[in-house]
């Protein structure tokens, strides 16, 4: 099996496997959701290296063992994606996205077309007229967010994430509460939050469908936060995508079901790469 490896750039802290023969495959760049890290990947980076691609998941600046960079800002994170792309001089990659990775993801595609090979988008927006759930309104609202966030405690937090997953349990939990032990992690959350206004979406309406990439919309059937309708609305708007609905998992997809979230992916990715071989 290809080793996975935790490695530091310029404060970024990320998963890396890298095949031990350069198949000269696309690599994949995988982007987390909230409240969790790179460490959510874990499964989908290794089963990559062992198809022989290389595979990063980064922490989101301010989560999980990533230096904090405020402000914490949807736009910051877009350029924090970005910066890392080139320190590590990746030209082109396969993006994986999920939840706030979605909505961070996505929005850096958009801007940087010629970056993208491919898409495997889950449970997650990319609408105008997007609606935040209970949880995202509280974390918005000024001083009730600061409250929330302040009386969470290690234990409660894993409690409340294994009420949603039956992956997560409190070794996981654990991984995510990092970015909950700084100040500096805990101002981040409501710095993204706040700056997530869905009319900002607007001037990307149409974008995914013209990068015309080969796009992968996989998702939780019974999603709570992001209900399968989304799903099947990026189906209609991305021409040519395939759409896979993981029966039983909920938001949490890669968590529910991680080894068939993995293959997914990976027969995915590998479906597309002999496709373009076959072309003239």
């Amino acid at each position: 099996m290809t080793q996975v490896d935790q490695k530091t750039a310029n404060g970024i802290a990320y998963l890396e496997a890298v095949p031990a023969r350069d198949a000269g495959l696309v690599p994949a760049l995988c982007l987390h959701g909230f409240p969790e890290t790179s460490h959510m990947w874990r499964h989908v980076v290794a089963a990559l290296g062992d198809s022989g691609r290389r595979a990063i998941a980064l922490d989101l600046p301010g989560f999980g063992d990533s230096r904090p960079d405020p402000p914490g800002t949807w736009e910051r994170h877009i350029d924090a994606v970005e910066r890392f792309r080139r320190h590590l001089e990746l030209e082109r990659v396969a993006l994986i996205v999920h939840d706030w990775g979605g909505l961070i993801g996505l929005r850096w595609a958009c801007e940087h077309p010629d970056a993208v090979a491919a898409l495997v988008v889950s449970n997650t927006g990319f609408f105008p007229d997007g609606k935040w759930h209970g949880m995202a309104r509280a974390l918005r609202t000024p001083g009730e967010g600061e409250r929330l966030v302040g009386a969470m405690t290690s234990e409660g937090f894993a409690q409340m994430l294994a009420a949603v997953s039956r992956g997560i349990d409190s070794t996981v939990a654990a991984q995510y509460w990092k970015t909950f032990e700084t100040e500096g992690g805990r101002q981040g959350v409501l710095d993204l939050y706040r700056s997530g206004d869905f009319e900002k979406l607007e001037r990307y309406e149409g974008k995914l469908g013209e990068l015309d990439v080969p796009t992968l919309v996989l998702w939780g059937e019974n999603d709570v936060f992001a209900p399968v309708a989304g799903a099947h609305r990026f189906k209609r708007e991305i021409p040519g995508s395939e759409l896979v609905v993981v029966a039983g998992a909920g938001h949490f997809v890669y968590s529910d079901e991680p080894q068939r979230c993995a293959r997914e992916i990976v027969r995915f990715l590998d479906s597309e790469q002999a496709a373009e071989r076959s072309r003239p």
